[in-house]
């Protein structure tokens, strides 16, 4: 697939440089991203070059004349000084605090063979009284992650050898490959308490901590690896699963011999199979193929009407855990954790529960395409397409974790020092994105639902409702025609201990519910197994589904009502819905320049 077209830079409008932002950019290749979108409002992109080659001309040819490519990278980087999503608020005193490391304690899980909560007493980290405030050093080279399923011989070389010596570290060394594994196990599994609020759990998932706690982390291992290797430029891979030559598990994890391996995956996906993003148990190639691009789309475009949305819920201190995912992590991200898990292992480990998932050498590639989607929908995507980005709480900006850095110094880290990943020295590999433009095709024959919506019960006749088969319903508009609404899925009740997994569908004309790549498909709520060190498994949580661009694709100008499908993709009990309502969406409509 041709890449897309390189956007040039006609106009920057009162940027605010930061200097030691935009000196070190000097360094930085062009990311893909550029080619697809202005970063941030004070960018206006009018032309298109068709020149790609890194390695060409530092200047762009577009209809306006030269532009200096390096003063594109530094434009960028000056105004992200302006916008870099801090603000300048007084903290409000009450973001989640980092864990005290010597009140750490027993994480647990659900043994699904067993039936009983297994303890785990390994999660804990060393501890150290010595904790530093991490200050992100300067870049005076950009790391490029590379796609996992382009990688030299020599790369993969490298890989292996890092990985290898970081299994041979001390047990007790932090940098150790299983004291690094647990990490996700003691900030997921219930081995930490937020600080001073009795024993509310401390949980990275589900809210808006997902994708800044996972960013830290990668970061940690990845330079812990180059400094293993006495290479600091070396960069994590990323597993490349929306697009269509990275649907397989990457093939330097498929070699038993190799540090890389880990026997407890799902040997049925085994490449060639192809990773299903929607978990609809799909076995046609090509639909799969298909319905993970329109997955893409919808879960980085189409469904989402707030940074909210995509980031997660809002988090503080005092706050139960699970408040709810955004998009990509219900989404992808939890359907990949369980295609690859081994389903004859008590609780699908490795990959498949999350006191284990960090156990896989493969965690950390899925998450580096975790993090490329942030990367992306953060900076990249069009302003037309997607809403305002921006978290300016300071209970967001200043929540902290600890981690130990590659000299096993333990360091406290925020979330505002990570949200520009060049800042933090890193960038992705330029890979064209398929799904970028891959909004289903319309759904234009409404004679069949206006049938069925006369045969289906009311919404409010039937909630609460346990999600355990298929379940048809009408949910009342705000009101006729193809408003700005929003499908508001409230009061979820879930069991933390089990995956669980729903594809809700809105006047779904041909019912066959394992092909997605249609405008029927609104969304999705899943979460991977974990067990928090509370006494009730039991979570309560909501989630929202953008309609706007949904209506624009089907006949719904005369009705008062849609037609709601839910699809539960997991077995048994385990959820209820406690309602289900149609309103307005109150954010403003994304820009149209």
């Amino acid at each position: 697939m041709a890449l897309l077209p390189l956007p040039c830079i006609t106009k920057i409008t009162n940027p605010t440089p930061n200097p030691s932002h935009s000196t070190r950019r000097i360094f930085a290749k062009p990311s893909h991203f550029i080619t697809h979108a202005k970063r941030n409002n004070h960018l206006h992109i009018s032309c298109t070059s068709q020149n790609h080659n890194d390695n060409a001309s530092e200047n762009v040819e577009c209809s306006q004349g030269k532009v200096d490519r390096r003063n594109m990278l530094l434009g960028i980087g000056g105004l992200y000084g302006a916008t870099n999503l801090v603000s300048t608020h007084e903290a409000s005193a009450n973001p989640i605090q980092p864990p005290v490391l010597d009140k750490c304690g027993v994480a647990t899980y659900w043994n699904t063979t067993e039936k009983k909560v297994e303890k785990i007493d390994t999660c804990c980290p060393p501890i150290s009284d010595k904790i530093i405030d991490y200050k992100l050093p300067p870049v005076f080279g950009m790391k490029t992650r590379p796609s996992a399923h382009r990688v030299s011989p020599e790369y993969i070389f490298k890989y292996n050898m890092a990985t290898d010596r970081m299994k041979r570290l001390p047990k007790d060394d932090p940098r150790n490959f299983m004291q690094q594994a647990n990490i996700h196990c003691a900030y997921c599994n219930g081995a930490y308490d937020q600080p001073g609020q009795g024993n509310l759990d401390i949980q990275v998932h589900e809210s808006w901590l997902f994708f800044p706690f996972h960013r830290w982390y990668l970061y940690f291992y990845e330079r812990i690896l180059g400094k293993l290797i006495g290479d600091p430029t070396f960069a994590l891979p990323f597993w490349n699963w929306d697009n269509p030559k990275g649907m397989t598990i990457p093939p330097m994890y498929m070699d038993s011999r190799s540090a890389l391996y880990d026997p407890k995956r799902n040997k049925e996906n085994f490449p060639p199979a192809v990773v299903d993003l929607g978990y609809t148990g799909n076995k046609d190639p090509l639909q799969v193929v298909s319905n993970n691009l329109t997955i893409m789309y919808s879960e980085m475009i189409r469904g989402n009407s707030s940074a909210l949305d995509f980031m997660g819920k809002e988090y503080k201190e005092g706050s139960p855990v699970n408040p709810g995912a955004g998009a990509i992590e219900r989404g992808a991200h939890t359907s990949v954790h369980r295609w690859v898990g081994d389903p004859n292992q008590p609780s699908g480990e490795n990959l498949g529960n999350f006191y284990s998932a960090g156990r896989d050498p493969l965690f950390y590639c899925h998450h580096g395409n975790v993090d490329r989607m942030w990367t992306l929908w953060q900076y990249f995507l069009p302003s037309s397409k997607v809403p305002d980005k921006r978290i300016t709480d300071p209970d967001f900006l200043n929540t902290a974790f600890l981690f130990y850095d590659e000299n096993a110094q333990l360091v406290r880290v925020t979330v505002k020092d990570c949200l520009d990943n060049l800042r933090m020295g890193f960038d992705y590999e330029r890979i064209d994105l398929p799904w970028l433009d891959y909004r289903p095709p319309s759904q234009t024959a409404g004679a069949k639902i206006k049938r069925i919506g006369t045969n289906v019960p009311l919404a409010e006749t039937i909630f609460p409702l346990k999600v355990d088969k298929i379940v048809r319903f009408r949910v009342p508009k705000t009101v006729k025609g193809k408003a700005r609404e929003l499908l508001v899925l409230e009061n979820i009740t879930v069991d933390t201990t089990k995956f669980l997994k729903v594809d809700v569908f809105v006047n779904d004309e041909d019912d066959n519910v394992t092909e997605l790549d249609k405008a029927a498909y609104a969304g999705t709520y899943a979460q991977v197994p974990h067990k928090t060190s509370t006494a009730n498994s039991m979570a309560t949580t909501s989630i929202q589904l953008k309609l706007t661009d949904l209506y624009k694709d089907m006949d719904v100008a005369d009705d008062d009502d849609i037609v709601v499908t839910l699809v539960p993709r997991h077995q048994g009990e385990g959820m209820t819905i406690g309602g289900i309502k149609i309103i307005m969406d109150p954010s403003p409509p994304p820009a149209t320049t």
